[in-house]
């Protein structure tokens, strides 16, 4: 009897036991795209909203649950997650990047994570599910998406740039991997973004106008940050396969763990185009990056981070009217090429030293070479009478190797709640060039160069000490609850040691010459924030450019330049409406240019750079999301510009009569600037069918002035993309993905650029209607 009354008493206490040693519930959370895990999450009872606890560095939680049924996990940047609670004490929870949310966290404001909102800049971010849901084949089809953004397609991951300007081939933009410069100042590439490896890309900002007290040179159009991926929490991998009906090929795979205090990412991908749409232009690209994590405690990590991108690709060039709209695609050569070899290293020491008070360190290596034929160099030679004479071209190589370091250190003060950031900077990145002439073989009355003859006589044959050392402080106050107000100043010393490798006496220009450059940027901006996601901003700006080396230093250069300056004004604000459920962003800018460093026309004919210009660029960017209802949502994001001329005039010279006219363009219109660029999108992600996706995308660019006198124009063009994709959720395929895009759906003949001469406009064909259909496969355990 005894014995069953002890068993009937400890059956009456099991359930109160079992309940008892339930309540603590400890978690992971992990980024649902690229499973790192997410720290500073904040977990609240779903039900009354008490906050419980946040996530650690590592993205991990404990937190005691009796009484509470729902959670509720909340992040800037994610989608809110309800959980409900089934008695397991240990769950993981993937969020998903929200990709309507004005307010998410930013980087590359300050170099330190914050709010968007307080932030007085124009900055965009295109996080990991709108990189995941795009499968873009090149950065173009994600950057086209920003507000203000107008990336020019060229073919085989080759481009340029249009932010705040026109159509440019200038270095008046900054394109940083982690915060970092992927090229040194005075040695840039409009084409530069072929050195990415898009696979191991997290987030995208852009930030709009100058953003050169923090971050330098060149910075004046945009400064584009590429954030790479890190170590997954736990171990992930994932691995797809893609093709186009042009014969594009790619294969992406990445993976990575975490263990203890040390965490794994590698990632990259192999591309190839054979027999594409378009005479000669056959590629391969080979792209990876390396990245290791190593907390020694929870205030310190050291990151180690290795790209390397390698490139070969044909290059057709431009095409003629006649070719361009009779979709004749075929080169007037088959020769022409560049290859391009680019390595980047550094390792980052971070260490916060208490809430108040953090450090980092970074140390970096660049080893990078770009050899070329250009075709944009391949010029026919002709008499007064305009008689065909000859053909010529040249055959040249670029590299150069940096080491370098930035610091910088942060203090929150209880004074005004005000923050100081300062840093130091610095890159030696000595370089070399040589240009080689080619006498070039040309079927005169086929139109079509043979071939050609390297006559071992350099055009250009240079060595550079290049050195670039920099100071910046920013200071933030709040002096009212709502306002922030941010000053920033930098101070640059850019350093050229040139040493021409040609001769004396046979050539025009210096054998060996000295320049340093020493500029000072400020900048001034307020945020105010009235709440319940509604605020405004303004910023005052300073950019600026000093020559580029291969500008300062060729042959053809007989004036001596001087740095260029951009002053910048603008204004904006954000609001939400309906209920939330809409976000709009609009932004006011005034960008005024001195000194710009042009290409003219000279009385002989010939071209070279010359600090002759003024300009102003004033327009307005603006951006609207709206989701309705959880499954569906819109983008639509455009902006409206005038780029003017204030003062530039070209020289030209009749050599039959030996007079010489000087054409003035104050006031016009400037070449290669459409007055409107927009970008729209409507999503669908039903909740009946998890993980499918569909979409639909318009892209305009507006018709433009191809000339400096404003009498040639190109109509510009409208195209329409779709994209759709399913990643299987459960079951036994639980990982496996597909997608199909559709690129130029109604197969529109357009040109990404068009460009006119004294002989005419040539055009940078756009593909027509593309194909892409992938499938992936991937997998994470945390």
């Amino acid at each position: 009897m005894k014995l069953l009354t002890l068993l009937y008493i400890l059956l009456c206490f099991a359930p109160a036991l079992c309940f008892g040693q339930s309540n603590n519930l400890h978690g992971t959370v992990t980024d649902a795209r690229t499973h790192e895990a997410v720290p500073g999450v904040l977990i609240s009872n779903a039900d009354d909203g008490k906050t419980l606890t946040t996530t650690n560095a590592k993205g991990k939680f404990e937190l005691e649950t009796t009484g509470i049924k729902n959670l509720r996990f909340s992040m800037i940047g994610f989608n809110d997650k309800i959980y409900l609670l089934t008695g397991t004490s240990s769950i993981e929870i993937a969020m998903e990047p929200s990709t309507i949310d004005l307010q998410q966290v930013v980087i590359s404001a300050s170099r330190e994570r914050q709010a968007r909102q307080d932030a007085p800049i124009a900055i965009s971010k295109i996080n990991a599910t709108q990189i995941h849901d795009t499968k873009a084949t090149a950065l173009y089809q994600l950057l086209n998406k920003v507000t203000g953004v107008y990336m020019v397609d060229l073919g085989n991951e080759q481009h340029t740039m249009a932010i705040r300007q026109p159509i440019t081939y200038n270095a008046l933009y900054l394109y940083m991997e982690d915060g970092l410069p992927i090229r040194p100042t005075g040695i840039f590439n409009h084409n530069s973004l072929y050195e990415i490896n898009m696979s191991g890309v997290r987030d995208i900002e852009v930030i709009k106008g100058p953003a050169s007290s923090l971050y330098g040179s060149n910075a004046i159009g945009g400064a584009i940050n590429f954030i790479t991926q890190g170590p997954p929490a736990g171990y992930a991998g994932n691995v797809s396969v893609q093709g186009d009906n042009y014969h594009y090929r790619r294969v992406d795979a990445d993976g990575g763990f975490s263990a203890g205090k040390f965490g794994l990412y590698v990632g990259g991908y192999i591309a190839k185009q054979r027999d594409g749409w378009q005479d000669y232009t056959d590629f391969d690209k080979y792209s990876g990056n390396f990245k290791t994590t190593y907390d020694f405690d929870a205030a310190t990590r050291l990151t180690t981070s290795v790209a390397y991108n390698y490139l070969n690709t044909q290059t057709p060039g431009s095409l003629d009217s006649a070719k361009f709209y009779s979709r004749t695609y075929g080169a007037n050569q088959r020769f022409t090429y560049r290859k391009v070899k680019a390595f980047r290293a550094n390792t980052k020491l971070e260490h916060a030293w208490n809430d108040k008070s953090s450090s980092f360190l970074t140390l970096f290596y660049r080893n990078n070479s770009t050899a070329q034929l250009p075709s944009y160099y391949i010029a026919d030679v002709r008499d007064n009478a305009g008689n065909y004479v000859s053909s010529n071209g040249q055959e040249n190589d670029q590299s150069f190797h940096s080491l370098g370091l930035l610091a910088q250190h942060r203090q929150d003060l209880d004074f005004l709640h005000s923050r100081l950031i300062v840093g130091i900077y610095a890159d030696n990145s000595p370089s070399s060039y040589y240009a080689k002439f080619l006498d070039i073989q040309k079927d005169v009355t086929n139109n079509f160069y043979t071939g050609y003859t390297n006559t071992g006589n350099y055009i250009d044959n240079y060595r550079i000490k290049l050195f670039n050392t920099a100071a910046y402080a920013q200071y933030e106050i709040k002096p009212a609850e709502p306002l922030r107000i941010v000053m920033g100043l930098r101070y640059d010393r850019i350093h050229y040691n040139f040493t021409n490798g040609i001769a004396p006496g046979n050539t025009k220009y210096k054998q060996q010459e000295i320049n340093d450059f020493n500029i000072v940027a400020p900048k001034l901006g307020l945020t105010y924030n009235f709440g319940n996601n509604k605020g405004l901003y303004a910023n005052y700006s300073v950019g600026f450019q000093p020559p580029e080396t291969g500008d300062l230093y060729n042959a053809r250069q007989l004036t001596p330049l001087k740095q260029a300056t951009f002053n910048n004004y603008e204004a904006g604000g954000w609001f939400t409406a309906l209920n939330k459920k809409m976000y709009v962003e609009v932004t006011f800018y005034d960008l005024e240019g001195r000194n710009e460093i042009i290409n003219q026309l000279l009385p002989d004919n010939t071209t070279q750079n010359q600090n002759a210009g003024a300009t102003r660029h004033r327009g307005i960017e603006y951006s609207v999301a709206y989701a309705p209802v959880s499954e569906l949502s819109f983008r639509f994001s455009g902006t409206n510009a005038k780029h003017t001329y204030v003062d530039y005039s070209e020289v030209a010279t009749n050599f039959s009569t030996g007079a010489s006219t000087v054409t003035v363009y104050n006031g016009n219109r400037m070449n290669n600037a459409p007055s409107w660029i927009a970008n729209s999108e409507l999503t669908y992600k039903p909740a009946y069918l998890n993980g499918f996706r569909i979409a639909g995308e318009w892209q305009h660019i507006n018709s433009y002035f191809t000339n400096p006198a404003n009498t040639k124009t190109y109509a510009g063009y409208d195209i329409f993309n779709f994209r759709t994709g399913f990643d299987i959720k459960s079951g036994v395929l639980k990982g496996a993905g597909i997608w199909f895009n559709v690129l130029n759906v109604a197969n529109k003949l357009y040109a990404t650029t068009v460009t006119s001469n004294q002989y005419g406009d040539t055009y940078n064909a756009a593909p027509p209607r593309v194909y892409t259909l992938g499938i992936s496969y991937s997998f994470a355990k945390h």
